[in-house]
């Protein structure tokens, strides 16, 4: 009994680490968006210059982003840590990963076209912004200040 209970102290402990990371790891890969989506919405409002490496190191990256999803949401993360992610997520699973693909779809759309000008990269940025906003709407907390 004793090596069950110090076995299962060991699970519980190292389930609660890997929801911790997991959380981190989304949250730093929201952050790069973050970061990105600073990068690219000026240039896609003409407030920047286009600039077609940044773009498509963008894109790149919400492709990544997407990859890597889906493995940072697992039962075990759904609460503790301080996380955005809403409820709804675990809820609706065939939803998320619906929206999930779709911004997929859209990212890799925006790498293959490898938009070398601001209406082709404007075009190929609504897409995938609309598909962040999308998801952030239905999926994502927002905190209060």
């Amino acid at each position: 009994m004793r090596k069950f209970s110090l076995a299962l102290a060991c699970l519980l402990i190292c389930t609660g680490a890997a929801s911790a990371d997991e959380i981190e790891e989304r949250q730093a890969l929201m952050k790069r968006n973050g970061d990105t989506m600073k990068i690219l919405a000026p240039m896609a409002k003409g407030e920047a210059p286009f600039d077609q490496a940044a773009a498509m190191e963008g894109f790149e990256h919400f492709v990544d982003t997407a990859n890597r999803l889906p493995d940072l949401f697992p039962e075990t993360s759904r609460t503790g840590g301080d996380t955005e992610a809403s409820p709804k997520i675990w809820e609706d699973q065939a939803g998320f990963q619906a929206q999930i693909d779709a911004f997929r779809e859209d990212a890799e759309a925006a790498v293959a076209a490898a938009p070398a000008d601001l209406a082709s990269f404007q075009t190929a940025f609504g897409s995938v912004a609309e598909n962040c906003g999308d998801c952030h709407e239905t999926y994502r907390i927002e905190k209060e200040n």
